[in-house]
């Protein structure tokens, strides 16, 4: 195995139609607790685990342009991170946009997934 890197789970992120639907069955589902309240007009939550000990899952009121079910990999690292995982084959598929912590990557079949900066 090569260079270990310096990325964690930190969200399975779930793209959903109905968001306050979708956001009641997963708390219910789960037990989980929203990070922050989302925002009105920007409908994304952060749903963690009360305990601490499950990763975080996303829920992403959009119209899906990607997977339905993607990671958010965190990093303190977001530049050397993205440099790895395109030497081990990914592609970039959106790079980050201003004012976003996050890149948008492909692995080698296409699966989308974000590198997410956690510095700030």
């Amino acid at each position: 195995m090569g260079k270990e890197g310096k990325v964690r789970i930190g969200s399975i992120v779930i793209d959903v139609k109905d968001f306050a639907r979708m956001m009641t069955f997963w708390q219910g589902v789960l037990g989980y607790a929203p990070a922050r309240p989302p925002t009105p007009g920007d409908p994304f939550v952060i749903l963690k685990d009360p305990s601490g000990k499950g990763p975080n899952v996303s829920l992403d009121g959009m119209e899906p342009y990607r997977n339905r079910l993607h990671l958010d990999l965190y990093t303190d690292d977001p530049d050397g991170e993205v440099k790895r995982l395109l030497r081990l084959g990914a592609t970039v598929f959106r790079e980050r946009e201003e004012g976003e912590d996050f890149v948008v990557l492909a692995d080698p079949d296409g699966n989308l997934f974000c590198v997410v900066d956690t510095r700030g």
